[in-house]
């Protein structure tokens, strides 16, 4: 079919999802910001620098049920996307809630 989208070969790019490293913080966080944008965080209403913080050494520590996940392409961190796993009143195990998801 002549109108089906095709990708060009030249404009694949691999796409690597993995767990965040604690060197990734720098190529995270203009996602991050750009997550918090989109959801009218920025400027006078964006989150204290505290709150980036916190979160991204939340993603690294052990005893914290929330992780972070990130896509890239070569060395470009392209997505992010945050869970956790918690109780449910409806369920006997663990349920996984995605917190933010986001492509930039």
């Amino acid at each position: 079919m002549s109108d089906e989208y095709r990708p060009r070969a030249d404009l694949i790019t691999r796409l690597v999802v993995r767990a965040a490293r604690r060197t990734d913080y720098e190529r995270w966080r203009p996602l991050w910001d750009g997550y918090n944008h989109f959801y009218g965080r920025s400027g006078p209403t964006a989150l204290p620098e505290q709150v980036a913080a916190t979160t991204w050494a939340r993603f690294h520590d052990p005893a914290e049920p929330i992780r972070a996940l990130i896509a890239a392409a070569d060395a470009t961190i392209v997505g992010l996307a945050h869970y956790l796993y918690h109780r449910s009143t409806t369920r006997l195990h663990e349920v996984c809630y995605l917190q933010d998801l986001f492509y930039g």
